[in-house]
């Protein structure tokens, strides 16, 4: 079975050409924590995405900088988009509605994701003076040949099985995080993922969306089932552990964690689960972007052009050509329009906020042009 999985094609070192609103986390800055890391080895019991993705922040931030560390979580249906990307260009937030799948935007770069129960995620840290990505995507390598699968790193360092891409081993914008000293590699491992749900919620058809930031690309996928039908999350966790024993001569125990009020309590993980669904940070992120949006109406033809930037509207122009109404009062009302979105929040304009006082301002003839023209630039915005 193939579907398309969405992830970044960049090389090491690629960065947005787009500036990001101060949301930049220092050390001076982080939440505090009671906790302390106890083991170079962790599994995550929970399936809460913003706990799991908390639980790695928290770990990158605080396990000593000189020592490797592994995480291995699986999360409930969501997609996971990057630091520097854009969620209406790389989410289908209309099928994430009905599917009631929620979105989240990590603090890593790279690619979209999508994570379910038969994906696993792994994470691997390590000091950035002896990160070597070759090395930490061999330790899944092999790990999937410990368990019969004669997997392989592309170029890329792809994770490869049978000339498919099981999953994207996250190495270059997509791959890692660096802070001070400390690097991680993270990636996902389809095992027995719904690829149907993948390809619905990854599958955007937005040519006239033009992002600053990091847009992904697709690639085939399989699930790891196809060359094993025995492979469980389980067998996959204590083969990757084995693989990173190996690797850095590591004999820690494994630490399970559960979200339990211990960790929830910690002031990190309540400042960290709180900030991932907030607006500021999901939306308030986005880089800036420009949608060319054009629409044959029954009054004439629109050419509309929004721009955004941290999911702030800069501007809406619409264009009025082969008119079939007083071609002056329908651009007037057009102009006013886009007047009244800028300084909007992008997708979240409630229909009293534009038009309201337009209507009441406007002419009878201009009034059911401009209620048209928002009824399709809101269903434009929220897709």
């Amino acid at each position: 079975m193939f579907a398309s999985f969405r992830h970044v094609a960049s090389v090491l070192g690629v960065r947005s050409k787009a500036s990001t609103i101060a949301l930049v986390r220092t050390f001076a800055s982080l939440p505090s924590t009671s906790l302390r890391p106890q083991s170079a080895i962790y599994v995550s019991t929970s399936t809460n995405p913003y706990f799991n993705l908390t639980l790695e922040d928290w770990l990158f931030r605080h396990y000593p900088a000189h020592a490797p560390l592994l995480l291995l979580y699986r999360d409930s249906p969501c997609v996971v988009i990057g630091r520097n990307q854009n969620p209406w260009k790389e989410v289908n937030l209309r099928v994430a509605r009905e599917k009631k799948v929620p979105w989240i935007r990590r603090r890593s770069g790279g690619g979209t994701v999508f994570h379910d129960l038969g994906n696993t995620n792994y994470s691997i840290h390590v000091p950035r003076t002896s990160f070597d990505r070759a090395k930490t995507a061999n330790i899944v390598v092999r790990a999937l040949r410990a368990l019969g699968v004669e997997g392989f790193a592309n170029e890329r360092n792809d994770i490869c099985v049978g000339g498919k891409k099981i999953g994207p081993s996250h190495v270059s914008g997509a791959a890692y995080k660096i802070v001070s000293g400390r690097t991680y590699h993270h990636g996902t491992m389809l095992i027995s993922t719904r690829l149907d749900t993948l390809g619905d919620l990854l599958r955007v058809d937005k040519p006239t969306m033009y992002t600053r930031g990091v847009e992904s690309v697709r690639s085939p996928v399989c699930n790891l089932v196809e060359s094993n039908p025995r492979i469980t999350h389980e067998a996959f966790v204590e083969a990757v552990i084995t693989s990173f024993r190996e690797e850095y001569d590591v004999a820690d125990e494994p630490c399970v964690v559960e979200e339990t009020p211990e960790y929830v309590g910690d002031g990190y993980f309540k400042s960290g689960m709180a900030e991932l669904p907030g607006w500021d940070w999901a939306y308030g992120q986005t880089p800036e972007f420009e949608y060319v949006l054009e629409k044959r109406f029954g009054w004439g033809d629109v050419t509309c052009t929004i721009r955004s930037k941290h999911g702030i509207i800069l501007s809406s122009t619409s264009i009025l050509s082969a008119a079939t109404t007083s071609s002056t009062n329908v651009q007037a009302t057009l102009d006013e329009l886009g007047r009244r979105l800028e300084g909007k929040r992008y997708g979240f304009v409630q229909d009293a906020e534009v038009l309201s006082e337009l209507e009441y301002r406007s002419g009878e003839v201009a009034q059911s042009e401009a209620g048209e023209l928002w009824r399709w630039l809101r269903a434009e915005m929220r897709a």
